[in-house]
């Protein structure tokens, strides 16, 4: 079937990855995330390729490279792609028969990128209200110039992943989990009394805005040259100081403070954090950054695991995970 017929012909809507099952025939549209050539253990060239659509990736080859039905194509390209899913030490993987570069106005881009639950709006009232809440005014200046003076920043930071892979690795994600934190800290402010709430809060809205560096924007969502070299809490913590140099007199402590929040967010210096927490804020910040990322990356977990049925017969267990280092299982709906 040629491209034109195949999606004159297409009425049941786009086949998402993340319906894939063992034996199913696909005929659509994805995005290349990775393309890269190997060898079979007898010698023989063949194509590994990652394709993407916005409910995940999948695990894809090429097995005749040269044949006629593969046309040339490259990274980030949108290619019709015709094969059969097998599954493979556990995991869907499809082994391509057909592939070309798909055809300008024959796919939506939307449909391709991974993206927040939440609307974006949402998210931009509530990133303004929580930097209204700031009373400090030094603080509240920080936040301005950052998040509302900057209209290439502020759009970036709500488009923009939080990670490649691990945790909020979705449009929209940056912005998600940043605000996440931000509600964590400002329920331990409440909480524990000793807390200064206007340093934390804004230490949390701060904390990853090295982020919109260290990672590129979508489709291709990778780490950059600056961000494998230097890392986003360094370029945050630059980005940070920047600021508060160009606000006159700005207090030193407090300038050495809220930088030494972002420089001990990870909390441990092997988790890359260049200090650890002195201060009880920045101590407050590395956990919340911590639960929030361990919660979600469990939840992104259990989710892609109901979605493919991983766990329905092993009484919800669905296996080691290696980011939480632990076997994982969904909570049952008795508790």
């Amino acid at each position: 079937m040629e491209m034109k017929e195949f999606f004159k012909e297409r009425t049941t809507g786009m086949k998402y990855i993340e319906s894939f099952y063992d034996g199913m025939h696909v005929a659509d549209v994805y995005l290349v995330k990775t393309k890269n050539a190997a060898l079979t253990k007898n010698g023989k060239e063949y194509l590994n390729v990652t394709l993407q659509d916005r409910t995940g990736q999948i695990d894809a080859k090429v097995w005749e490279p040269n044949s006629p039905g593969i046309g040339d194509f490259d990274v980030l390209d949108y290619v019709y792609v015709e094969g059969n899913i097998t599954v493979y030490n556990g995991t869907n993987q499809l082994s391509i028969q057909r592939l070309r570069v798909a055809a300008e106005g024959s796919y939506e881009p939307k449909d391709y990128l991974p993206v927040s639950g939440r609307p974006l709006e949402e998210m931009d009232a509530e990133l303004q209200k929580m930097i209204q809440s700031v009373k400090n005014p030094w603080l509240h200046q920080v936040l301005c110039k950052i998040f509302l003076d900057n209209a290439a920043f502020h759009k970036e930071f709500l488009q923009h992943s939080a990670a490649k892979s691990v945790h909020h690795g979705y449009v929209g994600g940056l912005a998600e989990h940043t605000l996440s934190v931000a509600n964590i800290c400002d329920f331990y402010a409440k909480h524990y009394p000793d807390l200064h709430r206007d340093l934390l809060v804004t230490a949390a809205l701060c904390h990853d805005i090295g982020k919109i560096t260290e990672l590129t924007a979508f489709p291709r969502n990778d780490y950059s040259d600056e961000g494998q070299l230097i890392g986003h809490i360094i370029i945050g913590y630059q980005m940070l100081m920047d600021v508060m140099n160009q606000i006159p007199e700005f207090p030193t402590v407090l300038k050495n403070e809220l930088g030494h929040c972002i420089l001990a967010h990870h909390g441990e210096l092997e988790f890359g954090s260049p200090k650890k927490p002195a201060l009880m804020e920045a101590m407050a910040l590395a956990f919340a950054d911590n639960v929030d990322a361990k919660l979600e990356t469990m939840r992104e977990a259990l989710d892609a695991a109901e979605k493919s049925g991983k766990g329905a017969e092993a009484g919800g267990w669905i296996g080691f995970n290696r980011l939480i280092d632990s076997n994982l299982r969904k909570t049952s709906s008795e508790a």
